[in-house]
């Protein structure tokens, strides 16, 4: 059986009956989620078709990720733009609009606007931050609803209900720390980021890896803010490891690469995927950053060749500053695309619940070349995605950044045994 929209008698009996959006749940075919109607999305493209409501929860404003969390909402709401101009998914149009959400990167405001838009979505396309994300884990999985994150946590790999993409910030400093080891013999890492699941994740990685490689470990937290983090720059400049992984904001990055530098510091910084944003190579930092910094990824910056980077190129237009915002939210884009699909064609039933099951059934996702297809396989238990890209700084790229190794595993992360979030370990 495929879901479909129901037809205009069920439609109307069921609206009359019980006043809800969805069709009957008992019914044949029928869906009744919370987020789709039968009536067209405003402004729709295809008028014919019902809609799905997907909710986007992001850093807008004032936080420290609102440089990349404003390009990643303008990538997603052109990704679903272009599918709806494609005709839709199922017979629906999908809207990433109506419920677009500041959260200020703070969690107590992340569960509060999640509380408010949950009843009319069915899913989020977008949820920024993993203790923001976090803050309403539970309340996702008590109601069936998954959610695309804007974040790189290896704790993602382990919950069902978030549908990430790529490799998280634990694989990418283990295959940042072979990679080092194997290009320039260092002897030597410093992980320097923010506590918790973000910094904390990079730092796990790098530690095993180290470990695994026989060479010395050293991890100094920060916390987000604009002002200078004396702290970790002093113990980068007194210790002077070989290399610095990066779990921080870009606004951190420029300071702590920048002021380092400054006080002599000559060996090299491998940024997370959050550290890096082209407008940092304007700053007083860019000269150290172009010297000594590169970029660990589950992904090509915004100028990489496949078909993916080009469709996300087209679909958005000129852009005044291109960063990877705007990739990382494409790219995000595309298991939730798959996911649709298979639930709309397959044989579930029209809930959240439904959709849930059919994440947990995806055995590939086309990325359209940004990922391997592999990168989607949800049907295997807590098998995280173990290949990475690093990028060197090139004011010349369009975001800032060329591929210098494309997707590969180092040796670290191929063996490493992981059987929960690294930052729990």
């Amino acid at each position: 059986m495929k879901l479909r929209k129901t037809g205009v008698l069920l439609a109307a009996l069921a609206l009359t009956a019980t006043g809800c959006r969805g069709g009957d749940p008992e019914s044949d075919g029928a869906i009744s989620a919370p987020g789709v109607t039968d009536e067209a999305c405003p402004d729709a493209v295809n008028e014919d078709n019902g809609c799905i409501y997907l909710g986007i929860i992001s850093d807008l404003t004032q936080g420290p990720f609102a440089p990349l969390g404003v390009p990643i909402t303008e990538a997603q709401k052109a990704f679903w733009e272009r599918v709806n101009e494609d005709g839709g998914i199922g017979g629906y149009d999908i809207d990433v609009t109506e419920y677009v959400r500041d959260n200020l990167y703070n969690p107590e405001t992340h569960a509060q606007v999640y509380s408010e838009i949950e009843p009319d979505v069915l899913a989020l396309a977008q949820t920024l931050g993993s203790p923001t994300t976090l803050a309403i884990l539970e309340q996702m999985k008590s109601a069936d609803v998954i959610g695309a994150p804007a974040s790189w946590t290896s704790l993602w790999g382990f919950e069902d209900n978030i549908l990430e993409s790529g490799s998280s910030y634990c694989v990418d400093a283990m295959n940042g720390v072979d990679y080092y080891v194997e290009q320039d013999d260092i002897k030597s890492v410093m992980a320097v980021g923010f506590p918790g699941d973000y910094g904390g994740d990079a730092a796990a990685g790098a530690e095993m890896a180290a470990e695994a490689n026989g060479i010395d470990f050293a991890s100094v937290e920060t916390a987000p803010g604009q002002e200078a983090k004396s702290g970790a720059i002093s113990a980068i400049v007194r210790q002077k490891p070989d290399l610095v992984i990066l779990g921080t904001g870009p606004t951190e990055t420029a300071v702590i690469v920048g002021q380092a530098a400054a006080q002599g510091y000559q060996g090299q910084f491998l940024g997370s995927s959050p550290t890096w944003n082209p407008a940092l190579l304007a700053s007083p930092a860019g000269p150290a950053l172009e010297a000594l910094f590169n970029h660990v990824a589950p992904w090509g910056s915004f100028g990489t060749d496949t078909p993916g980077h080009q469709a996300m190129r087209d679909a958005l237009g000129e852009v005044d500053q291109p960063n990877d915002g705007y990739t990382s939210g494409w790219a995000w884009s595309y298991p939730m695309k798959a996911a649709l699909e298979q639930w709309l064609e397959g044989d579930y039933e029209g809930t959240r619940a439904g959709l849930l099951q059919a994440v947990e059934d995806l055995e590939t996702v086309d990325f359209e070349g940004m990922l391997p297809e592999e990168a989607g396989d949800r049907t295997q238990d807590n098998d995280l995605f173990r290949q990475s890209l690093i990028s060197s700084v090139d004011p010349d790229a369009a975001a800032g950044l060329t591929v210098e190794q494309d997707f590969f595993t180092g040796p670290s992360a191929e063996a490493a045994e992981i059987e929960g979030a690294c930052f729990e370990g």
